[in-house]
């Protein structure tokens, strides 16, 4: 089955001008500042330096760790993302984005073709295979963030079974900052392809010159990714020029609130849209009937705390008599239970844990060690 056209590493170049002269009207003037702006981002974010560093870090980690970790499986996942960087530095969407801002007009010619009623721009085979492009880094995005999240959750893994906590602390923060970083550059791709889109129907709607027959361009990003990626573009956060304003009374009410409230004994921090911090200034006289409650509470709660002290004592007791691992877990096992109908989530959590040690123990205890 031959693979789709978007997913091949080096896309044929299309065998036509790259360019071509159409009527240039002032929509087509705000269309094409509007496509240099939004590749201009994508070029300057897979340019920029912090990028450039983490990869730089991915690699001298994968250098060091080469020998000595190479069975691990956090390092196997640390190789894969290594892939789908260099893959996405093969594909070499930076210099199709640079050619695509070459033949793009600059503001001058932009002026020139407005007055002028036309103007060369990209044609559309250009566009076309830039669109492809776009659609390949745009999945090469997805598949890359799919690594890093799983690298991620082996990492993790063996910092809660606390082997190479240090290492794995580095591992899961350059994970993170990757994450993060091709998360925008994901959003980056899918801004610029639609106003490619869009670039795209004017330039063929004056001058057709189609390249892609047996493929349809998808309509939009969210449709080409997978779900859990298009949700990701869904969450982008869009600009609310009244966001600032809003900000601004919630701040002038608060102050407002503190001078009102600043020559009383209850004192009040509200912040809306936020939790309510409500610090009690108490009088000295009101001392005394707080420790009689307090008293009250622990009276009443005295029996149940016994009887968890009971149940603590018989637990502890069980495990010092506990000979194997297989015994310390089958006692842990039954804590776990009693833990959890106690709603005490800390211990549960810490016998859970300490549960899993006495499980990898198992082998070394059938290997003859006590």
């Amino acid at each position: 089955m031959a693979a789709e056209p978007w997913n091949r590493l080096n896309i044929p170049y299309p065998s036509a001008l790259s360019s071509v002269r159409i009527h240039f009207s002032p929509k087509t003037d705000v269309n094409v500042k509007t496509l240099l702006v939004e590749n201009e981002k994508v070029l300057t974010l897979i340019h920029s330096e912090i990028l450039q560093t983490e990869i730089r870090l991915l690699y001298e980690l994968l250098h060091i760790l080469n020998n000595s970790y190479k069975g691990n499986k956090t390092f196997k996942g640390l190789k894969q993302v290594e892939q789908c960087i260099n893959r996405l530095k093969n594909m070499k969407l930076d210099v199709a984005l640079q050619e695509l801002t070459d033949l793009c007009p600059n503001r001058i010619q932009r002026g020139l073709g407005v007055q002028a009623g036309e103007c060369d721009v990209p044609s559309q085979p250009k566009l076309e295979w830039l669109c492809l492009k776009v659609l390949g880094a745009a999945h090469l995005m997805s598949c890359t963030l799919n690594r890093c999240s799983r690298a991620f959750v082996l990492s993790k893994q063996q910092m809660k079974l606390e082997e190479f906590v240090i290492l794995n602390v580095v591992i899961t923060s350059l994970l993170s900052r990757l994450w993060v970083i091709f998360r925008g550059v994901l959003a980056s791709l899918s801004t610029l392809y639609q106003q490619l889109l869009e670039f795209l129907k004017e330039v063929a709607h004056i001058r057709p010159m189609p390249f892609l027959t047996g493929f349809s361009l998808p309509g939009d990003m969210a449709q080409f990714l997978d779900p859990s990626h298009a949700l990701l573009l869904t969450k982008q956060r869009r600009y609310d020029p009244c966001a600032k304003d809003h900000k601004e009374n919630q701040q002038r009410r608060k102050n407002s609130v503190k001078v009102k409230n600043q020559g009383q004994n209850r004192k009040f921090k509200e912040d809306l849209g936020v939790a309510v911090e409500r610090d009690l200034v108490l009088d000295a006289d009101m001392k005394p009937f707080l420790t009689i409650f307090r008293n009250l509470t622990e009276v009443k709660s005295l029996p149940q705390e016994s009887h968890k002290a009971e149940k603590k004592q018989m637990f502890k007791q069980q495990a010092r008599k506990a000979t194997t691992f297989i015994d310390m877990a089958n006692h842990l096992e039954e804590m776990i239970l009693w833990c959890k109908s106690q709603k005490m989530e800390k211990e549960k959590r810490i016998l859970t844990f300490l549960r899993l040690k006495c499980q990898r123990m198992k082998c070394l205890e059938a290997a003859g060690y006590k």
